[in-house]
This record gives C-alpha cells, structure tokens and sequence, in this order.
C-alpha cells in the first residue's frame, strides 16, 4: 500500500471517478456535483493506491487566517475515505504527517477536522496528545469556535459543537454504526456522546495543534515533525 500526496489541479480526470466511485462505495446518496464542488475547494489530495487500485483518499486544504491579530495556517480535512482492505496500512497516515512536516513553518499550524465517523475520530487519540474535544478535556478552546465559524458560519452550533449540512454525506449501513464493543474506548465513548446525530450525518468539529511536541510516541515513530 502506497501513499501520494498531489495537489489538486494536477489530479487526472481518471482520478476523479475512481474517487467518486470510492465515495458511492461507502457513503449514501453522493452527488457527483456536490463531490467536485468539494473537490475544487481543496489544495491537495493524498491517495493511497494498491498496485495502481485506489484503496483511500483525503483531499485537503492549507490556508492562512488571522485570529486575535496574529496569523495561523490551519490544515482544513474534507473527503476522506479508506477501503476495508487499507485499514490496517499506516500508508494514509505517514504521508498525511509527512505532509505536515512540509508544511511546518513559524506560524502555528492546526487542522481543522469534522467527522461523523468514529474511525476517523481515533485518528486523533493515536497521533495527537492534545486535541478538542476530547473525554478528559473541561471545554474546547474559543479558536476552534472562530475556525469553525468562519468556515461554517450558520451550519455551526456552538452550544453542541456540531456542524449540520442541509445535505449531508451519510455513511451506509454497516459503516455508520459504532459496534457496542467499542464503546469501552474512552475516546470511541465520548464521540458517540458528544455527535449524537453522527448517523444522520451529523459532523464533530475537531481541532489539533500540529506541533512536534504535541505527537504521541506512535506519531513520532511514524513521522517525527
């Protein structure tokens, strides 16, 4: 399993179908015009491929804000999807951090995330020693309410820290439930409490610095920032 990071525009056409045909694959009712309305957003894309087999993908976004006065980049995350078969390859997940690593410059650098499945949530707990929300923190930080209001605006909740879509992108059955075993995860638990709509496709802001000293052991042994 190999992974490549690309930017966007240098993406082939053929690309874009197997995406798509990707995303039909595991989430309900994909709309092709929505899917590259999204995509067209996006600064880069990362595929993981199986001899030349797309098995994953994630499109990305690198930006710059201002909060307070003081410039951020921020690592904004949209489609993302990994086939059962990559599950358990680290590929997605090493060229993800390498390019991070890439991006890594005086200003402070966070990725701005929503999720409304509980694999991609456990990416956070295995990677990132601090990140919002999680179980053992009081309360998420006002920077991930302005990132979120900002690029949400009204589809973001404050109160609950969710973003609700008119439209949004459903996993299909067998994907969106969080099977009972799982739960015992402190992490895995707190997201089905905290997104309780995930399966209507209800999307957890997330928020994470990306700092060498924020990595977990895991992380450094797989990418050191």
């Amino acid at each position: 399993m190999k992974g490549q990071l690309l930017r966007r525009d240098k993406l082939p056409l053929a690309t874009h179908a197997e995406m798509l045909a990707l995303m039909r694959e595991f989430f309900a009712d994909v709309d092709r015009i929505r899917f590259e309305s999204d995509l067209t957003e996006k600064d880069w894309v990362i595929l993981l491929q199986d001899n030349g087999r797309l098995r994953g993908f994630s499109t990305l976004q690198l930006y710059t804000t201002e909060v307070n006065g003081s410039p951020i980049r921020v690592i904004y995350s949209g489609d993302t999807i990994v086939h059962r078969d990559a599950w358990g390859s680290s590929a997605l997940a090493r060229t993800w951090l390498n390019a991070v690593r890439g991006w890594q410059s005086d200003i402070p650098l966070y990725w701005l995330l929503i999720t409304s499945g509980f694999r991609t949530y456990r990416f956070l707990p295995v990677f990132w020693k601090e990140f919002w929300p999680r179980h053992d923190a009081v309360q998420r930080p006002p920077l991930l309410d302005v990132l979120a209001r900002q690029r949400f605006g009204r589809q973001f909740d404050p109160e609950s820290g969710l973003v609700r879509f008119g439209m949004p992108q459903v996993l299909r059955n067998g994907l969106k439930e969080i099977p009972s075993g799982r739960l015992t995860d402190p992490h895995i638990g707190f997201f089905a409490h905290a997104n309780m709509g995930h399966m209507h496709g209800d999307e957890l802001v997330c928020l994470c610095p990306l700092t060498p000293a924020n990595q977990t052991p895991i992380g450094r042994r797989l990418v050191p920032l």
